[in-house]
Order: structure tokens, then sequence, then C-alpha cells
């Protein structure tokens, strides 16, 4: 963000909380932990998914909630023992699987996704449901992308559309402790 002059739009999380409270949260936001929640060592996990769980019930909470998807990702989490290999997309290719989570109403209940799916699955959504399937492109960007190729339309990318049911009756909120009791 810093080379491209994004960094105006990096917020601290009080407007983010402001937005949901007022109900003027924008159509597409990225949220990423500080150093201190964000599960990469000398932070403690359960600080991070305390986080997680925070912003998930001030969705759930709000009159947001009825028609947002929430997507938790993770850029790595230490999963060097994978024994899958990742397909060769590009030149970048496609690194170690990390889980991922959908939350919506309109989540297919208990659905486990088994789709190749990778960060660039959330751009193609956004691009779905946005941009009406436009892709945008590295090459025709007014600002620098190093991608090698537009990896939504890479063939092995699943889609995240597959995760949703809108026909069904919307789920309701659950919300969960920040800090779950221990069960022994």
């Amino acid at each position: 963000v810093q080379e491209n002059d994004q960094v105006g739009n990096v917020k601290p999380m009080k407007q983010f909380d402001d937005a949901v409270d007022d109900g003027t949260l924008e159509s597409v936001v990225w949220l990423s932990p500080n150093g201190a929640v964000s599960e990469h060592p000398r932070s403690k996990v359960s600080d991070g998914q305390a986080w997680v769980t925070r912003v998930v019930n001030r969705i759930m909470r709000s009159e947001l909630w009825e028609s947002t998807a929430i997507f938790v990702s993770w850029d790595d989490y230490g999963g060097f023992y994978d024994h899958v290999v990742p397909p060769a997309v590009d030149a970048n290719g496609y690194g170690i699987r990390v889980p991922g989570l959908g939350i919506s109403p309109y989540a297919k209940r208990g659905f486990v996704d088994s789709q190749t799916l990778s960060h660039d699955a959330y751009l193609k959504f956004i691009e779905d449901v946005f941009l009406d399937g436009q892709r945008l492109d590295p090459k025709t960007m007014a600002r620098p992308d190093s991608r090698p190729t537009v990896r939504e339309n890479v063939r092995y990318l699943g889609d995240l559309i597959h995760d949703f049911d809108f026909t069904q009756e919307p789920l309701a909120p659950v919300i969960l402790p920040r800090y779950p009791s221990r069960r022994r």
C-alpha cells in the first residue's frame, strides 16, 4: 500500500467499529490484525482467535448481518508437513494449504468446501458480485500489480459462490465468547 499511495485507505479498528454501529460500512472491507493479535510467533493464538471472534460478533450483533459475507483467511499456518503438492498455476504457483472460513446468514450449514481455492478466490467473489464478473487485469490497472496472470481466471481456482445457499432461511447469528472456557 505504501508503493501505490494507498496508505490513506488503512484505517484504525475504531473506524470499523463506528461504521458497523452506524450502518455505513463499505461494501468490501479487508481487516488485518496488528502484531499483538496476528497469531504469528510471540503473539498468542488465543488472542488472535479472540480478535476474530470480536469482529464476527460485532457484525452479527448489527443490522449488517443479514447482508454480510465474512471470509476469515490465514496467510500461513506453519503446516510445512502438508502432503499435497500445490498446483502450478503460473510463475508464482499456489502455496501450502491454509484454512479458511465463510460466515454468512446464507452460508451452507456444515459445508466443507473441497475446491482448490486461494486468496484469489476472494477477489473472484468480489469481482463477480460487484463487477458482474469483470476481472481486474494487472496489465490495465492504474496502479502497479506484480501478479503474472489474472489468477481469478486460472482453471484450478474454485468459486466461493458454491459455499452459499441464497434460497435457504437465513441463519441466525451465533454470538461466541471471545475466550471460551477450557473443557477437560
